[in-house]
């Protein structure tokens, strides 16, 4: 019933079948193995992908500076460059003490109900994200430092691992203090490339996947949310908790809450009735990112390729892989994919991939909780995240830090703190002998 409930919803934003096409893997342990194109692509296309690079990767300026392509940064903002918070295209980090910023995370907020559309109520004057910086005469909306408490399992074999939770605190909000009740989320910036593969994926497969799970004991479920350019329900894929329906909403969602930076589908500034500065601050031009800028970066991380699997024949890893499905790990983290007929960008049809996820939301337990609902995904569900390319975290990003809020120091305690559906996978590696729990974490690291 539900699935044909979702397919009437879903009706007028289908998505095709899959088609035979090339492969989007490349074979690169380098520090650039987030960051290669796709060198199939037509000059044309590559010549556009360059240019949405140079946009990811430069920092924005302030108006009114006219004459430079990246002004229109703030008036709220919390970084300068897409490049700050995913590094490499990889991964960002959270702060390790209190006294350090948050350089690569944000904090979603959010008060309890929803909006029109069923989606997170905004805080009339914070709105759904906290903004640290403002330029010139407009204030930061406030700080948010991070500390941390340890405890300590001990797993089967006697060994104990040290795992710990963080502790947030608001300081210096400008425009007044937050609610008791008011929901809130830290977000650590996740990795950039494949977003194009997973976005080709067929939502008909997305419905199967929920399927396929529940006979095997899994309830994992779409987040069925709006599209604001299509006006109608969908199946979200973005974002951690797949809020967020295409990537091209993804990136401009990101360049007016992340840099404060308007484009065609975020016309107006970031800033709320009460932000008296913020309204009156003048644009550099409106919109500040333009469409062909908007479709350029859109074009590049379409286009981006996702690092080959490593060490195939080493022994070791292919116990790991094999106990990795035998703890239930795939049930969730779906190791094959098909992409379908994309008439976008055909050169993303038909791919078989290896993301390692099936873009569903999950229960993750309490302990991983952030107690904010997103549409359809409640305050303990987290989108499936993909483990491609996870392996190279530690040599591009220079740091293991995992989950939603970097908790994790390292993969071992990323899957100590599965909880909700993940539970028996997580009990089932914490039984595992010393000897086979390495091996699933080799397995992990050559992905």
């Amino acid at each position: 019933m539900m699935q044909r409930l979702l397919g009437i919803m879903l009706g007028l934003c289908a998505l095709a079948s899959a088609q035979a096409g090339s492969s989007f893997e490349v074979t690169d342990n380098s520090r650039e193995a987030y960051s290669r194109i796709n060198p199939n692509s037509t000059p044309e296309q590559l010549s556009e992908a360059f240019r949405g690079r140079s946009l990811f990767r430069q920092s924005w300026v302030i108006a009114p500076a006219k004459d430079i392509e990246t002004t229109g940064l703030g008036p709220l903002y919390n970084q300068l460059s897409c490049l700050s918070c995913h590094a490499k295209n990889g991964r960002g980090q959270p702060p390790e003490t209190p006294q350090q910023a948050m350089r690569s995370m944000l904090v979603r907020l959010s008060l309890p109900g929803q909006d029109p559309h069923g989606g997170p109520l905004p805080h009339p004057v914070y709105g759904t994200q906290l903004n640290e910086q403002g330029v010139p005469g407009v204030p930061g909306e406030g700080l948010v430092s991070v500390d941390y408490r340890e405890h300590s399992i001990t797993l089967a074999d006697g060994e104990t691992i040290a795992l710990r939770t963080p502790l947030y605190r608001f300081a210096d909000l400008q425009y007044g203090p937050l609610p008791a009740d008011i929901h809130f989320s830290p977000r650590v910036g996740p990795p950039v490339f494949g977003l194009g593969l997973l976005e080709a994926v067929p939502e008909q497969t997305i419905l199967q996947l929920a399927e396929k799970g529940k006979r095997q004991g899994v309830h994992g479920h779409p987040n069925v949310i709006w599209d604001d350019e299509r006006q109608c329900a969908v199946i979200g894929r973005f974002g951690l908790k797949a809020n967020v329906a295409t990537l091209k909403q993804q990136i401009a969602g990101a360049f007016i809450g992340d840099m404060g930076i308007t484009s065609p589908l975020h016309p107006e500034e970031n800033c709320t009735a009460a932000q008296t500065a913020c309204k009156q601050t003048l644009s550099a031009r409106q919109p500040e990112l333009d469409y062909a800028q908007l479709k350029a970066v859109l074009l590049y991380l379409r286009l981006l390729q996702v690092p080959a699997r490593r060490n195939l024949g080493d022994p070791i890893v292919q116990k790991g892989e094999q106990l990795f499905r035998a703890i239930g790990c795939t049930a969730c983290h779906t190791p094959l994919l098909t992409t379908g007929e994309f008439l976008e960008l055909p050169i993303l049809s038909g791919q078989t991939i290896h993301p390692y996820t099936d873009l569903l939301v999950h229960d993750m337990g309490e302990d991983l909780a952030d107690g904010r609902p997103d549409f359809q995904a409640n305050g303990r569900e987290w989108r499936t995240p993909p483990l491609w390319g996870i392996g190279l975290i530690q040599r591009i990003n220079e740091h293991s830090y995992f989950l939603h809020d970097g908790r994790a120091r390292n993969l071992t305690e990323a899957v100590l703190w599965h909880g909700g559906e993940a539970l028996s996978s997580r009990q089932g590696f914490a039984h595992l002998p010393t000897e086979e729990r390495l091996a699933v974490i080799r397995f992990l690291e050559s992905l």
